[in-house]
């Protein structure tokens, strides 16, 4: 297990290195992602690069409505961009976000309403077309906090990110 963690720190720190001449990446893009498993459904995502070093900013924006409980969670995440080739890029990144969920009360949970916080981590891969069309596949780990029952631990999301670039 040891070698396999030194491995993998050894490759993502020699692709770091290797490749410092990220091309640019857009100054702004809205769009969606739409995640499975224990995440939000479709989000509403907006990037904003944070200058000329091609980091960014991610601002998701999901909701909730099923037979169990309604919920809203805002995250926040830093991000940098590597370029692999051509369109192809490569991110990181790290972040924190809040929600609020409301139990539907047809189950017999208790009073769970209230609100949460979570810290995530981000790691994806994205093509830049020609045109301002961006395409994303992602994976964001969650740990949340909370006293709701099913919020409390860890929580992956894979998604997909649709997103327009300007």
């Amino acid at each position: 297990m040891k070698k396999l963690v030194v491995l993998v720190a050894f490759t993502i720190g020699a692709v770091f290195f290797s490749d410092l001449k990220a091309q640019n990446i857009s100054q702004n893009a809205l769009g969606l992602r739409i995640g499975g498993g224990n995440g939000y459904g479709a989000e509403i995502s907006y990037q904003r690069a944070t200058g000329g070093n091609n980091n960014r900013l991610e601002f998701d924006l999901g909701w909730r409505n099923d037979s169990h409980y309604d919920a809203i969670k805002l995250v926040g995440l830093y991000q940098w961009v590597w370029n692999i080739e051509g369109g192809f890029n490569w991110y990181a990144g790290a972040g924190a976000g809040l929600g609020n969920y409301d139990h539907n009360h047809n189950h017999d949970h208790g009073d769970d309403d209230g609100i949460f916080a979570l810290i995530a981590g981000d790691i994806g891969i994205e093509y830049n077309f020609d045109f301002p069309l961006l395409l994303s596949l992602d994976f964001r780990p969650e740990i949340g906090f909370s006293d709701f029952h099913d919020y409390n631990d860890f929580s992956p999301d894979i998604a997909l990110g649709i997103r327009y670039q300007f």
